[in-house]
């Protein structure tokens, strides 16, 4: 199993700067974290990590207790290993996107691209591998959670060939019918419609989808590109929607 590589310095006062431990930011008050880990040492240090950032944190120690939490309380995002006990978290991944579009991170020592690309096409809406710097995490699900906040806030129906994007509402229909998206894949879906037959780049669409501007994966955006493929197009091996624009991105043809 990976190890977190940074915790919160020891010694270091309450108020001593920006980050300083004891005063967690008001905005992630209230913020239940489902952390799903089997080694006790990782997962409890970071609940501790997240705490003292000022999250509420239930553990998990197995794809099977954590479905059990997740139908019981109210989790607004969750934290996956992949190496679990029993089911892995592949098949939580599974198990989650069929009643719930919460925001999920997988959390692994697993890197490779094969990894990578099946955790996010399980539908994970970021992957992080270990160690990593709990201030990076912490930054990704921060990242994440506004997403959720501002998703559908604003904006009039985008309407592309047979796709119908209704921002304000959150849903979108292709030959009127409708399609169930993760919040991601939809933000990913807007982006695309505001800006249908111009060419945006995987930079552009990592700090306008994720807000990533320094540690984001392009592999992120390859991912739930063939995701969104797969729920608007007739053929998701031939897309007429979403189309690959090689060595420049991607863009939805108007």
């Amino acid at each position: 199993m990976g190890r977190i590589s940074t915790l919160p310095h020891k010694g270091r006062e309450p108020g001593s700067g920006p980050a300083a431990l004891g005063a967690p930011s008001s905005t992630v008050m209230g913020i239940r974290v489902l952390s799903v880990e089997d080694d006790a040492r990782i997962r409890r240090s970071l609940r501790l990590a997240l705490e003292q950032e000022g999250y509420e944190v239930d553990e998990a120690e197995s794809a099977e207790d954590a479905l059990d939490l997740f139908h019981g309380k109210g989790q607004d995002i969750v934290l996956v290993d992949l190496l679990l006990p029993g089911s892995s978290g592949f098949d939580l991944c599974h198990e989650i996107r069929k009643v719930s579009d919460v925001p999920i991170v997988i959390v692994s020592a697993r890197s490779d691209t094969h990894d990578v690309v099946a955790g996010l096409e399980a539908g994970a809406d970021d992957y992080v591998t270990k160690p990593y710097v709990v201030k990076e995490l912490a930054a990704r699900i921060r990242s994440l959670l506004r997403r959720v906040k501002t998703t559908g806030a604003a904006g009039h129906t985008i309407r592309v060939g047979e796709v119908e994007i209704e921002p304000a509402g959150g849903t979108v229909k292709v030959n009127g019918t409708n399609v169930a998206l993760t919040k991601t894949e939809f933000r990913l879906l807007c982006e695309f419609g505001a800006h249908a037959g111009m060419v945006l780049s995987r930079e552009q669409l990592l700090e306008r989808v994720w807000g990533y501007d320094y540690f984001g994966d392009a592999r992120l955006v390859d991912a739930h590109v063939r995701r969104l493929r797969t729920k608007i197009e007739s053929d998701a091996s031939d897309p007429q929607h979403i189309v690959t624009v090689r060595g420049l991105g991607y863009k939805l043809l108007a």
